[in-house]
């Protein structure tokens, strides 16, 4: 007897192939029939007019710590997302030793947006290994989890406080790959490192990976090519705007010492910048040539930012912004009162060495959110440009105007530049492009800035009812077997006998998201934004429903994905 039969859904199989109608049987968390199915089953759903397609593949997140409060991996999960991978960018919670959680919980406050007091109320930081850290989620989870290991771990867990002071003599990185090869004997399923110039610790410090040698950065990449079903993943500062010839080398080189893929995170795609996209995805044709793989991740949809000047935020990467939105409050304050500091601000913002966060320095273009103060009464919602043309200022003034209003508290919504038929033209091109992967989300991070988490609803619902760049079946084929084949994760992508049952069933004519909006359910209470889903009948994660017409069941049947056991080896060309 089948424990679940889905009949006569549309069957999205994930391989990129028209949608068929039929039926699909799971019994024991595989997929038993595909077809016509007249087998009984405890349960029968009638799926006539919906999609059925393999659970979403999120390549790109940070739920490494919200697990622990949230083991259902919210709101992904009620996007459709059945497995997620963590650990990128370098950042993960172990290997650890005690002395060291402060350290580490304040860093993934700044450099990832996760809340400083969820973090120590919401987490015990009872392990010291990965394989604790693994073993302290395993059997817990609502999703299907693998994580990487993180070079900043690796390098705080050998050198102490000297990994943010610069190289690592030999016998450390000696060190370094030793527990490296610990940790993905114990399941990690890989690599992560960043040199991003923009992730800073909680002391305002380079992050500890990214004073790392290139020799070192290849020492940790050969050894992840000695295990089974492994990956990398890195971040260079041309990520942020265009690859210098060293940062290529440098991925290509890691790439081929490991014989293994490294994705990058995030390839931003701008009609205004159209030199941008081909430079950067030049870096996987070095690597093909060299014998390596490079891919790079890009976000599907437009995510918007909640920014503020008194919590870290994107504004901290233009040039200059940083050392005065470090500053106390008070002094912050005055500093942006002063009209020979905002001239200087301004002018620095709109400049080249800006790069892409350059986008941001378009202040006419913010929307006011929140607000606090009785000055600002009735400016929510409305441009800046608009008000400063009531007010007869220039709009950077007007904005810092409203901002100190509100001692800083006031939230700004940047509106994008890049939302026009061109740029969606090139984003379709991507998206056809073997060398970029679609991802990038950061669920799990940014808690209280952004909500990656609903692209997956979001771009199906935008490709069959909005702007159609691309078919329904191959959109589903972008988010559910090329992640999953990238990452060799093994039985997840498809629809097909023997595969594990990770599986979305959904209505194609609402499929979609809700608009974000901010709730204080995380340990501490601190707030986050958040979003439900529309469209979303059922989730089943390893043949177990997890999601009912939107909301969650509460069942945690996920796997904790082990290199080897749950993924095959990806290698180069």
């Amino acid at each position: 007897m089948l424990d679940h039969l889905i009949k006569g859904a549309t069957i999205v199989d994930g391989t990129g192939a028209p949608g068929r109608i039929g039926d699909v049987g799971v019994r024991d968390g595989r997929i038993v029939a595909v077809g016509e199915v007249d087998e009984p089953s405890r349960s029968t759903f009638d799926a006539t007019g919906l999609v059925v397609s393999p659970g979403f593949v999120d390549p790109h997140t940070h739920y490494d710590a919200q697990l622990f409060w949230d083991p259902l991996a919210s709101p992904s999960n009620v996007h459709g997302v059945t497995t997620v991978i963590g650990g990128n960018c370098g950042f993960t919670l172990a290997p650890l030793r005690a002395e060291d959680a402060d350290y580490t919980r304040r860093m993934m406050a700044r450099v990832e947006g996760m809340p400083l007091d969820a973090l120590e109320t919401g987490v015990d930081w009872k392990w010291e290994t990965f394989a604790e850290y693994l073993d302290a989620l395993d059997g817990t989870i609502g999703v299907n989890a693998g994580f990487l290991v993180g070079h900043c771990a690796l390098r705080r867990y050998v050198m102490g406080a000297e990994a943010v002071d610069g190289a690592a003599d030999d016998d450390q990185v000696a060190e370094m790959v030793r527990l490296l090869h610990e940790s993905i004997d114990a399941g990690g399923l890989g690599f992560s490192t960043t040199l991003s110039s923009s992730h800073s610790d909680g002391d305002g410090r380079p992050v500890a990976s990214r004073h790392a040698t290139p020799a070192e950065l290849l020492a940790l990449s050969g050894a992840i090519g000695d295990h089974p079903g492994t990956t990398l993943e890195g971040i260079v500062p041309g990520c942020l705007d265009t690859f210098s010839d060293d940062e290529i080398d440098l991925l290509v080189n890691m790439s081929v010492a490991a014989g293994r893929p490294i994705n990058w995170n995030v390839l931003t795609v701008d009609a205004a910048v159209p030199d941008r996209v081909p430079r950067q995805l030049s870096a996987s044709d070095r690597a093909r040539e060299a014998g390596g793989r490079i891919v790079a991740l890009t976000m599907p949809v437009l995510v918007p930012m909640n920014m503020s000047f008194l919590t870290y935020c994107a504004l901290h990467m233009l040039p200059g912004w940083g050392e005065i939105l470090s500053l106390p409050v008070p002094e912050r304050m005055m500093k942006l009162r002063d009209p020979d500091v905002r001239r200087r601000m301004l002018e620095r913002a709109d400049t080249p060495e800006a790069g892409v966060v350059r986008r941001l320095s378009d202040f006419g273009r913010y929307v006011i959110g929140d607000t606090y103060a009785p000055a600002n009464e009735g400016v929510r919602n409305r441009r800046v440009a608009d008000i400063a043309a009531e007010r007869g200022q220039e709009p950077f003034d007007t904005m810092l105007d409203i901002v100190l209003a509100d001692d800083l508290r006031t939230v700004l919504w940047p509106m994008p530049t890049d939302n026009n038929p061109e740029s969606w033209e090139l984003r379709r091109s991507v998206w056809e492009d073997e060398r970029a992967l679609i991802g990038g989300s950061d669920a799990g991070a940014h808690l209280d800035r952004m909500c990656g988490a609903p692209y997956t609803t979001r771009f199906i619902g935008d490709m069959v009812n909005g702007r159609k760049l691309v078919s329904l079946e191959r959109a589903v084929q972008l988010i559910t077997e090329a992640p999953a084949r990238l990452f060799g994760l093994k039985g997840r992508g498809r629809i097909a006998e023997g595969s594990i049952a990770d599986l979305v069933l959904f209505d194609p004519d609402t499929i979609g998201s809700e608009n974000a909006s901010m709730v204080a359910d995380l340990p501490g209470g601190s707030a986050r934004l958040t979003a439900g889903s529309t469209g979303i009948v059922r989730v089943l994660v390893n043949g177990i429903e997890t999601v009912r017409d939107g909301a969650s069941t509460g069942a945690t049947p996920g796997t904790l994905l082990r290199s080897g056991r749950d993924t095959e080896t990806v290698t180069t060309p």
